[in-house]
């Protein structure tokens, strides 16, 4: 029961941040919302995981959250240099 409770407020959180993806008005917009899914996305793996009693896929976590942080972060320097109007 309250794993399917996790499950849909995860959903919600992944659509709504896909929504945001979608129409977000700037680039930094999409960036968060790309964050946002992506820690819905290891949440979920992480619940999968605590309820299946199983640590096969914390592995995964861990490497989705250090592509995850280095896109952030590769992404952000793309805006700050842009907002300088250099060129790379």
């Amino acid at each position: 029961m309250i794993i399917t409770i996790v499950y849909s407020i995860l959903g919600v959180s992944a659509v709504l941040a896909i929504a945001r993806m979608v129409v977000g008005p700037t680039l930094a917009d999409r960036i968060i919302a790309l964050e946002v899914l992506l820690v819905s996305l290891m949440m979920a793996i992480a619940v999968d995981a605590a309820n299946r009693g199983v640590d096969t896929w914390l592995n995964l976590l861990v490497v989705i959250a250090i592509i995850g942080f280095t896109a952030t972060v590769a992404l952000t320097r793309y805006i700050e240099r842009e907002a300088r109007g250099a060129r790379p």
